[in-house]
């Protein structure tokens, strides 16, 4: 489970969002004891906004942008403790040794010379699904073979 970084500043808060909270006060305003259905409410407040002018939008608009300008600030002073920060992934070793190819890869490499010659106006995907019909078509045993032959190249590799 991932820890939240308590002194991580608050995020950007979009236009949008500064109108939801007008209309929550002002609904709590006009209905104080009445509890908000979040569906209903939030789909009120979709078709409010759609029907906003450019000009009604604006002060909203405004509102986020100083609050960008705010996180913005935040975010330069702000330092992420150990084990908090931005995660990548994992350098891969260069000098690791390969997987072997799966039976398929094997299957692909054999007959893609004979399906190209065959229609050499196939493009790389056409050519690809063209391989994965040929492989669904294949029995088990048949895929079983490709496999060992794509064990038996590995093997060559190493020696």
């Amino acid at each position: 489970m991932m820890r939240k970084d308590v002194n991580k500043p608050k995020g950007k808060t979009s236009a949008y969002a500064f109108f939801v909270q007008t209309c929550r006060e002002e609904h709590r305003k006009k209905h104080p004891e009445q509890s908000v259905n979040f569906a209903e409410f939030s789909k009120k407040c979709s078709e409010r906004w759609k029907g906003l002018t450019a000009l009604d939008k604006k002060c909203f608009e405004d509102m986020a942008k100083t609050d960008k300008v705010r996180y913005n600030n935040d975010m330069r002073d702000y330092v992420p403790p150990k084990g908090f920060g931005k995660r990548g992934r994992k350098k891969k070793d260069p000098n690791a040794p390969k997987r072997p190819p799966s039976a398929f890869f094997v299957f692909c490499s054999e007959y893609r010379p004979s399906v190209k010659q065959q229609t050499p106006g196939l493009s790389i995907g056409d050519c690809a699904k063209k391989m994965g019909e040929m492989w669904s078509k294949l029995t088990q045993s048949d895929k079983e073979e490709e496999d060992e032959e794509g064990e038996d190249e590995d093997e060559d590799d190493d020696e």
